[in-house]
Formats: structure tokens, C-alpha cells, sequence
């Protein structure tokens, strides 16, 4: 069938984004006990990982599935993505792979309990709250990628880092810049040659 005034390209291209859209949230109450299978890839502009010096290099591709289980949501799965990382030594950026593998929980606002003090047993910490009862799976792929991202990352074992005189890679090119001043608390140490 043809809608006045659109064709059939146009809105197949529609109704995909609307679908893709209605997927990326999950109502809560939409989870059921039987596993429902969701697969999908997040382009890089719609996953921001606010931290400096890192960024999605390729689509994020999540595959998993939503289960609920003891009353509450589980959204499982891998997340494979292309990473830049920023090198620490010296600002180049080192493209990493990872593979990461979660089982996140998630439970409803109403359920948590009322109480001001509560004692909490070890696995009621690894729970989320679905603000108005719904997951963003943008928002947990972000989070396990984040959570992947090593402390620090090297271009290569011996990198030489930035000359703090110049400003140079020192990987690339030998500035020649004589370090003029020594830290006292180091001074002893020049002596030990």
C-alpha cells in the first residue's frame, strides 16, 4: 500500500527508526519470564562516554536478551566495541577492542522498600532502579564500556611520552631539550653514577 504523498522507501526507513527507537527503551513490565532475544548496534554519535581522551571508534554492538527472574528484570548479553583511547604517556590515540560480557539487574521504583535505613544483602548492590519503569539500553551498553576501559593505555610498552620543555612526542622525534631544572627532592639521586 501506498500512503498519499510518501513511498514506500521512505516510510520502511520510518517505521525502522520508530522500532529502533522503541527498542532502545524497555519497559519494565514488558520483561517477562520467558527470554526475549534483542540485538542491536549503536552508532558512535549515540553513545557519548563523556570522558576525555576516549571515544567509540564503530558502532557498539549489543546481543542479548531480557529476563525476569525472582521479580525482577535482567537485561544479559556481550557488548563488542572499538575503542580510541587516548595514550597517557603521550596523546596518541590507541585503538582497543573489548568484549565484555554483563548481566545487569534492574528493579521498579515501587518495589524498593520505604524505609529510610534498610540492611542490604551483598546482592541488592549489584540492582539498578528503572527510572518510570524503563531501561535504556543505550545507557547500559555506555555504562559496560565504561566500566571496560583499562586505568591507563600505552601506544606501545616503551613509550617515551611528551618532552615537558617542547611539548614533542618523543616517540617521533628527539627535541634535544635539556631538562634545566631538577626536582630537590631528587637532587641525591644524580649523584648515584
Amino acid at each position: 500500500r501506498f500512503v498519499k504523498g510518501y513511498n514506500k522507501r521512505l516510510l520502511s526507513a520510518r517505521w525502522k527508526l520508530l522500532f529502533a527507537l522503541r527498542v532502545m527503551i524497555i519497559d519494565l513490565t514488558s520483561v517477562v519470564a520467558r527470554p526475549k532475544a534483542i540485538e542491536l548496534d549503536f552508532p558512535p554519535d549515540e553513545i557519548d562516554l563523556e570522558i576525555d581522551g576516549a571515544k567509540l571508534a564503530s558502532d557498539a554492538k549489543f546481543q542479548g536478551e531480557t529476563e525476569r527472574i525472582d521479580g525482577k528484570a535482567h537485561v544479559r548479553g556481550r557488548v563488542n566495541a572499538a575503542v580510541l583511547i587516548d595514550c597517557t604517556r603521550c596523546l596518541v590515540p590507541v585503538a582497543k577492542e573489548f568484549e565484555i560480557s554483563f548481566d545487569d539487574v534492574f528493579v521498579d521504583p515501587a518495589d524498593e522498600p520505604k524505609e529510610v535505613e534498610i540492611i542490604l544483602d551483598p546482592e541488592s548492590l549489584d540492582e539498578s532502579i528503572a527510572i518510570d519503569g524503563k531501561i535504556d539500553l543505550a545507557e547500559v551498553v555506555r555504562e559496560q564500556i565504561i566500566l571496560a576501559l583499562p586505568d591507563q593505555v600505552y601506544c606501545q610498552d616503551d613509550c617515551k611520552g611528551l618532552c615537558p620543555e617542547c611539548g614533542s612526542n618523543r616517540n617521533l622525534i628527539d627535541c634535544r631539550c635539556i631538562e634545566k631544572e631538577i626536582d630537590p627532592r631528587w637532587s641525591a639521586l644524580k649523584d648515584l653514577r
